[in-house]
């Protein structure tokens, strides 16, 4: 469902990412694909430095369908970044891919706090947000960061993830054999 980011993904991404639905908002704007390339080469040294952690989400049949990153990094925290082309929106990739990198992040590369910053013209993507169960809205919890995000008008709603919350959605959601291995891992 999910791998490191490679330049050999470009052409299928940027292909799905150029349509109107999804364009206006990915982080990283490319208006070509030399552009996209570039972008992504940046992504993937960014990467190898620590600042962000970024991976192509697969279909099935192992096509790629979008990305998930999570962007500057700081303290153990981030914020997180997916898009998927239109023709596989509402399918579960969305929720999916959260899941997988959510366990990497958390489990494997100690991760503590994802950040989601969301336009608020952005419904789609807040009504994914709030369908996971262990995601809070924060705009009250954070009001520093709240206002940081907004300092140019109320733009942006924040939703926080955090691997404690994660891990108690975990053990209430997996049978009782899985919880153990789950809590020894």
């Amino acid at each position: 469902m999910l791998k490191k980011r490679e330049l050999g993904d470009c052409h299928a991404l940027y292909d799905l990412i150029t349509h109107p639905d999804v364009f206006p908002f990915v982080r990283h704007k490319a208006n070509s694909y030399e552009e996209f390339l570039f972008l992504t080469k940046q992504v993937i040294e960014a990467e190898e430095r620590g600042e962000v952690i970024s991976r192509t989400i697969l279909d099935e049949w192992g096509t790629p369908i979008g990305t998930i990153s999570l962007f500057d990094i700081e303290s153990n925290a981030g914020f997180l970044g997916t898009w998927l082309g239109k023709p596989f929106h509402g399918r579960g990739y969305n929720n999916a891919a959260k899941e997988a990198f959510f366990q990497e992040a958390f489990y494997e590369l100690g991760i503590e706090t994802v950040f989601m910053r969301i336009r608020k013209a952005n419904i789609r993507s807040i009504k994914a947000a709030e369908k996971l169960l262990y995601t809070a809205k924060a705009n009250e919890t954070r009001p520093s960061l709240y206002s940081q995000l907004n300092a140019k008008g109320e733009i942006f709603d924040l939703y926080e993830i955090s691997k404690d919350r994660y891990t108690f959605h975990l053990v209430r959601n997996t049978p009782a054999q899985e919880e153990s291995e789950l809590m020894e891992a």
